[in-house]
């Protein structure tokens, strides 16, 4: 497989994934698929397929032999997976044939290759659920400091109407409650055992092969999805599309915090900050930037698995082969998304000061929309929504803030209507809203 940003040792902390990296070490693969195989052993044992005493032997080799991944790598090239070369190593290492006879009796090698994949996808739920929570807790801690601290918002690039910097962070972090709250029943529907066989049919795993499967769901503590899964891969895309979706909202936090560092608005400080190799003026949103291309890479990844998903007939190679390229990746670009998510939350400041700068630079224009609805208050709506465009031009021709060209034509305008922090509508309520219930769900 050509190298990647987290094959590479210089890149280790830009795109850190913690310990999700493991997870999809050649050794975590192995490990993963030997408590598979001891878990068939001990269903089938307890069905009389295979005697207890085999079954005993293969769950004990499941903790205690060791397979080095290197003596698998040329039959794997060989035959396109990795199992065949697994069992053989595996049953050598057990150093008893007459209980090795009995590993891997009547499955295929997509049960257990999968079934020990999900395995490794619980566990990097469980981490990426981890780092979900913590980022939730810091953003509802600045939501809360924050909730009346205006700004500007913007749309398409442009000054709008004002906002406070706590709803900014809520709307951050909706999406992140969002997937934190469908991880539940993902996990029931997704995280499945696989054990059907070489077509699908369970012609090889005894006179009962779905009481078998249901035995071995137990054991593993997966679902039982009561039939083949082979060419259904919607269990993997249902927890690619997951991932993808943190990293999709972790993206949006990144660029929205490049821009507001951008040079000439500085609305937020960064935790960290990059430097240039020839401009020491600059500090880079390095994090941020992250953020955004791990979301892109996430997204085309899920796109090449969700075409990767056309598995012909009972069972595709190649359709396989690109989930192996695919959803490692996909799985590590979304981990160190959240953990760049994460200690942004933890540690970027608002800089409230540049912020009322920056409504103060506009000159009241911002308050245009409550401007007008203000004048209809005596006029029709249309009537006044066009004196308000008019004053708003004769401000801008003239040099002048809007309250004082507006106060100058309407002196009974409300004194407090060109006062940003009175003109935020229910941004304050949804920032508190949101840290209420940030804590409701992590608690």
């Amino acid at each position: 497989m050509p190298a990647t940003p987290f094959d590479s040792a210089h890149l280790t902390r830009l795109f850190a994934t913690g310990d999700t990296a493991r997870l999809f070490s050649d050794s975590a693969e192995i490990r993963a698929m030997m408590l598979v195989e001891a878990a068939l052993a001990k269903a089938q044992a307890a069905q009389g397929m295979i005697p207890e005493i085999a079954a005993a032997a293969i769950q004990r080799a499941s903790v205690e032999c060791q397979i080095d991944p290197a003596q698998l790598a040329e039959a794997t090239g060989q035959n396109g997976v990795i199992v065949p070369a697994f069992v053989s190593a595996f049953r050598a290492a057990m150093s008893a044939p007459e209980h090795a006879q009995y590993l891997h009796w009547g499955a295929t090698s997509q049960d257990i290759q999968d079934t020990g994949l999900m395995l490794r996808l619980r566990q990097a739920l469980a981490q990426q659920e981890h780092r979900l929570r913590a980022t939730l807790t810091a953003l509802a801690q600045l939501a809360t400091d924050h909730a009346e601290t205006p700004m500007a918002g913007r749309t398409y690039g442009q000054h709008a109407t004002p906002v406070s910097f706590g709803a900014q962070v809520a709307a951050w972090g909706w999406p992140l409650m969002d997937a934190l709250k469908a991880l539940p029943a993902l996990r029931d529907s997704a995280l499945r055992v696989s054990l059907s066989g070489a077509a699908g049919t369970g012609s090889a795993l005894g006179p009962d092969p779905a009481g078998l499967r249901t035995h071995m769901a137990e054991a593993l503590g997966l679902t039982d999805p009561g039939h083949s899964w082979h060419s259904d891969r919607t269990p993997l895309l249902s927890i690619a599309g997951w991932f993808t979706r943190t990293a999709l909202v972790a993206g949006k936090m990144g660029e929205d915090l490049i821009l507001a560092t951008q040079s000439g608005i500085s609305e937020v400080r960064l935790g960290g900050s990059g430097a240039s190799s020839t401009m020491p003026q600059k500090q880079n949103p390095v994090a941020p930037s992250a953020l955004v291309a791990l979301a892109r890479h996430a997204q085309g990844l899920d796109a090449t698995l969700q075409g990767a998903s056309l598995h012909r007939q009972q069972r595709d190679g190649a359709a396989w082969f690109t989930e192996w390229l695919c959803l490692p990746q996909l799985v590590l670009s979304s981990a160190a998304a959240m953990t760049h998510a994460q200690k942004l939350a933890e540690t970027l400041t608002p800089d409230a000061d540049a912020m009322q700068a920056t409504l103060d630079a506009t000159g009241g224009l911002l308050m245009a929309e409550a401007l007008s609805f203000a004048l209809a208050e005596t006029m029709p709506r249309p009537e006044a929504q066009a004196l308000s465009k008019a004053l708003c031009k004769e401000a801008i021709s003239r040099g002048s803030p809007l309250s004082e060209v507006a106060r100058a034509a309407h002196p009974d305008l409300p004194a407090s209507l060109f006062d940003p922090a009175t003109q935020m509508g229910t941004a304050p309520a949804e920032a508190r809203t949101f840290a209420k219930a940030v804590t409701a769900l992590t608690d």
